[in-house]
C-alpha cells in the first residue's frame, strides 16, 4: 500500500496506511479505523473487494433518499473468480441467489437489511453511539445489523452499487470460512431468541426468526432426511447378499399414494432448487447459459450439502463452548488467492 501511495498519480489522495497488529479479527480493525475517522459516514470494503466504478457513489445516492431513517446503505456483491474451478462456480450460483433474490425481496416487502462484510457504508456518529463493532464478533456484520433493526433504523438496499469479492478455491478454506459464518449466525440467533417475546422491533423478530428456522428447524430437517435415505440404501444394497434385511423406513403397499406424494414433493423440491438459480442468473449478464443448468443440478446433491456438515460442526462446537466455557471469538482469516 505505501509503494502504491508513492506512485505520483496518487500523491495528493488523502489516506492513512495503518500497520496493525491487534486482536480482535475484522471487528478489531474496523474499531481501530473508527477511532480516526472523521467523515460522516464510513465505507467499508474488504482487502480483495473490487468496486465497480460506480459502487459507492450509488450507495451514496441511495442514502440521500432518507438519510435521517437509513443507518446504513449496502450494495451486491459478485464472484471475482466464479470459473476458476468447480467450487468457485457453486459458491458463484449461491451469492447469485442471496444477492438478487433474497436481499432484494426482504427489501421490497419489509424494508429489511443485511450488512454484507464489504460494499457498505454507515453512519460514523451511530457506530460510535453504540460503542463501535463487538470486538472478535465472528460475524460482525450480522451482529450490527440487528442492533440497527432494534434501533429501529433502516439498512437500505443500492441495487446498483456492485463489487466483486474473492471467494474460496479449496474446499479446506470453504469450510473454515462458512464454519465462521454459522457460528456467528448461531451465536446471534441465541442472543436474539429472547426477542421473540418481547416488544423489540418486529424487524428483529422476523430475522430472528428466519435464521432459526434456516440454522435449527431446517437443518434439523434436512439430516434426519439424509439419515433415512442413507439407511435405507444400505439396507437395501445389503439385501442382496442377506434376502431377509428388511427398508427399515419404508411405506407398505396400502401406502402407495403416500409414497407418490413424497417422490413428487422431492422432485418438486430439485426443480424449486434448480428454478431459484437461474431466475437469478437470468439478471445479471452473462450468467445465463445450459451450463448454469446442469450446474444447479449437481450442485443439490454435492455443494449443497456441504450446508449440514458446517451446520452441525458450529452447533456441537457453539454447545461446547457454552458447557465448557470456551472462547468463542477465534478468528480464522479466509486464504486469498493471488490472479
Amino acid at each position: 500500500m505505501r509503494r502504491v501511495f508513492n506512485k505520483t498519480k496518487y500523491q495528493n489522495y488523502h489516506a492513512q496506511v495503518i500497520e496493525r497488529t491487534g486482536s480482535g479479527g475484522k471487528a478489531g480493525v474496523l474499531n481501530d479505523a473508527l477511532k480516526i475517522a472523521h467523515g460522516e459516514y464510513l465505507a467499508v470494503y474488504d482487502a480483495d473487494a473490487m468496486p465497480e466504478e460506480n459502487a459507492l457513489y450509488f450507495l451514496v445516492q441511495k442514502l440521500l433518499e432518507n438519510p435521517d431513517r437509513y443507518v446504513a446503505v449496502y450494495g451486491r456483491n459478485k464472484t471475482r473468480n466464479a470459473n476458476q474451478n468447480f467450487l468457485t462456480k457453486c459458491i458463484n450460483q449461491e451469492i447469485l441467489v442471496t444477492q438478487r433474490i433474497r436481499h432484494c425481496g426482504i427489501w421490497e416487502l419489509f424494508k429489511i437489511g443485511s450488512i454484507p462484510g464489504t460494499n457498505f457504508i454507515i453512519n460514523t456518529d451511530y457506530v460510535r453511539s453504540i460503542n463501535g463493532w463487538r470486538d472478535g464478533a465472528l460475524t460482525e456484520d450480522t451482529d450490527l445489523a440487528f442492533k440497527i433493526m432494534g434501533s429501529g433504523k433502516l439498512i437500505a438496499l443500492a441495487y446498483n452499487s456492485e463489487a466483486y469479492e474473492q471467494e474460496p478455491e479449496h474446499v479446506r478454506d470453504y469450510y473454515y470460512q462458512r464454519l465462521r459464518w454459522a457460528k456467528g449466525n448461531y451465536e446471534v440467533v441465541i442472543t436474539n431468541l429472547k426477542h421473540l417475546f418481547d416488544d423489540t422491533n418486529w424487524r428483529v423478530k422476523l430475522e430472528t426468526l428466519y435464521y432459526a428456522s434456516t440454522f435449527f428447524w431446517f437443518t434439523k430437517a434436512v439430516v434426519l432426511s439424509d439419515i433415512i435415505f442413507f439407511a435405507n440404501l444400505i439396507f437395501w444394497l445389503g439385501s442382496f447378499w442377506n434376502p431377509a434385511l428388511q427398508i427399515p423406513f419404508t411405506l407398505s403397499t396400502n401406502s402407495i399414494l403416500l409414497a407418490q406424494v413424497l417422490l413428487f414433493n422431492w422432485l418438486l423440491m430439485i426443480m424449486l432448487y434448480i428454478l431459484q438459480i437461474n431466475t437469478a442468473t437470468a439478471t445479471q449478464f452473462g450468467q445465463t447459459t445450459n451450463g448454469q443448468i446442469w450446474l444447479s443440478l449437481v450442485a443439490y446433491f454435492t455443494y449443497s450439502q456441504l450446508f449440514i456438515a458446517v451446520s452441525l460442526r458450529a452447533v456441537f462446537s457453539v454447545m461446547g463452548d457454552r458447557i465448557f466455557k470456551r472462547k468463542t471469538t477465534k478468528w480464522v482469516k479466509t486464504k486469498r488467492f493471488s490472479d
